[in-house]
Order: C-alpha cells, then structure tokens, then sequence
C-alpha cells in the first residue's frame, strides 16, 4: 500500500473550495483515515484513502423491503476532490444471516474482498457497476465506486400505466432482451468461477448516460452446497417473475379482488422463495406463452426440475423470446 496522503485541514478547504465555491466550505469537519468505525464518519467529513481524497455526503440508503427511508451508514456518496464526480464509497460492514429456499438453509455474509476482487474482474463490462478497492491506514477494504445516473429496474417496470396486456406486448418484449443480457453478464460472472451473491431487481440500475442495465452490490457472499450458483439463479427466477407480472403478483391481493382466480391457485403455482407471491402467472394472465412461464416455473414450488447454470436458462429464454412479437 503506498503511503498514505496526509492533509491539513487548510489544505482540505482549499481542495473543496476549488470545486464548490469558497462559500459552500464547511468550517468544522473532520479528517478521516480509519474507517474501522463508521458512524463516526459524519457529513462534509474529508475522507483520504491512501493518495486519494473525498468530501463525504448524505449516507445511501436501502430501497426495498419497506425500508427506503433507512440509511446505510457503511455506504456514503462523496465527491472526489481530484475531479469533483460523484462517488459511491462503501466501507467494510460485516454482516451475516441465514435464508431459506424451500428447505434448504442458505448462509449469507459480506465480503468486502470478494467485492472487490469482482470490481477488477468486471472492469472493462458495461453491465456491472465499475469502480476500485484501496485500503484505509487500518487496512479496511474500502470500495469507491462510479456514480450510476438512473432509477432502479423496478422502478421503471412499477412506473408502466398501461394495463398489464398493453404492458406485456408493448414494453415486455424490449425489457425481456435487457434482461437476457443481464443474464448473460452473470453467466460471465460464473464462466470466471465467481457469483453475484444478492440479485434482485433493484440490484439493477439504467444508467441514463450509457443507455443500459446495469448490475450492482456484490458484496455478499453464500454458502452454495450442492450448486454454487444455487442462490444466483433463484434471484434471476424472482426477477423474470417480476418482470412477466409487471410486478409481484400477491396472493393477498388476488383474494380480496381477484378472488376467482385466487381460488384457482395451488401451492406448486407460488413461488419458491415467496410465498405470497404468484410464480404461475400464465394462471393470472393467459395470453403469456407457454415457452415463458415455464420458465417461471422453474422458480416455483411445483418445481421438480431446476436451471444448474445461466447457460440452460439462457436457452430457454432464447425460445421464449422467439415467441414473442419483436
């Protein structure tokens, strides 16, 4: 590791000055080089991760399960004092849990190595987020990361007004050829002995710029058991299901206002990992060919046969997309 930068708190203000105005300089801050503990990492702080030097901002904060309002204090934007760009940088959190597909127990943790070994890996591939590791004066992996312009894959998809059929045969097909081609960097991924480790939809951003999906966070890790990208595959099965309903399909949602069709479902046409979520949704929608959702049906209860790698399921979608109108 090379030296690390050492800064005054003058020359810090002189840095930010140069790309925000001598106005816009806060007069407390704080100089950091250990990142060990990062609540201690507060806004306008002056981050110098060995020769490189950022100016912390708002923390990130989580955009799904109910909880888009809870900051990830281990995930700051920044902007970086050589060029003034935006950066995302993500300090080491260490984290593990356990989940379940069906009945089979997988192990989570966060890797901030393997996170990095990825970056560098994926460096020259458009559809994964692009950035570098360095380690701070305590030796903390920190991962400072290319700022994606973009909302979220299932933002976009939510934000369709078209009814489901209009949605389906107007929008599907061109977000079905996105999503081949994201399965297709996973397959690059696991070509190269690695994983994702937390696909889910909004794991994929568009970035404005560029035009294209792109894949972030693969900091988690898992314990695979019999296939090692078990868990990969099952989060590219939620995302297809996802995307074929124009979002989740609720059991709930369907007993309260659908609820002749809820009485025509089984347990086999809910989904693997959710329970409360519709994996047969050719049942919901009939006019989805039949090439496509048994594809879906890979991911649901009923399953008895599954995908043991992205080359199978890119086969697959290969037929199902030949069904479709262009």
């Amino acid at each position: 590791m090379s030296n690390p930068l050492t800064l005054s708190k003058e020359e810090a203000k002189a840095l930010i000055a140069r790309h925000v105005g001598i106005d816009r300089v806060p007069n407390k801050f704080s100089i950091i080089t250990d990142t060990t503990d990062f609540f201690k990492v507060e806004y306008d702080d002056v981050m110098i991760l060995g020769d490189e030097t950022y100016w912390i901002k708002r923390c990130e904060k989580e955009g799904r399960f109910g909880l888009d309002e809870e900051p990830k204090f281990w995930v700051r934007r920044a902007i970086d004092l050589a060029d003034g760009s935006i950066k995302i940088i993500k300090l080491v959190f260490y984290e593990k849990f356990e989940t379940r597909i069906a009945d089979v127990v997988i192990k989570c943790f966060r890797s901030p190595k393997k996170e990095a070994r990825i970056l560098n890996l994926v460096a020259d591939h458009p559809r994964f987020m692009h950035g570098h590791s360095v380690n701070d004066s305590a030796g903390n992996n920190v991962r400072i990361l290319e700022f994606i312009p973009g909302p979220r894959l299932d933002q976009i998809v939510e934000n369709v007004v078209d009814s489901h059929e209009d949605y389906f045969y107007n929008h599907f097909p061109a977000l079905l050829d996105r999503y081949i081609e994201l399965v297709e960097a996973i397959k690059y991924l696991h070509d190269q002995g690695e994983k994702h480790g937390d696909i889910r939809r909004d794991h994929v951003l568009f970035d404005r710029e560029r035009k294209i999906y792109r894949w972030i966070d693969f900091d988690y890790n898992f314990m695979h058991g019999e296939s090692m990208w078990s868990f990969d595959l099952i989060g590219l099965g939620n995302i297809i299901i996802f995307l074929t309903g124009r979002g989740d399909v609720l059991v709930g949602d369907l007993y309260y206002t659908q609820r002749a069709l809820y009485d025509t479902l089984w347990g086999e046409d809910l989904s693997i990992s959710y329970k409360n979520r519709v994996a047969n949704v050719k049942k919901i929608y009939p006019y989805i060919p039949d090439s496509l959702n048994r594809i879906l049906l890979h991911f649901s209860q009923g399953a008895r046969i599954f995908y043991e790698n992205t080359a199978q399921m890119l086969d697959d979608l290969a037929s199902a997309r030949a069904d479709l109108s262009p």
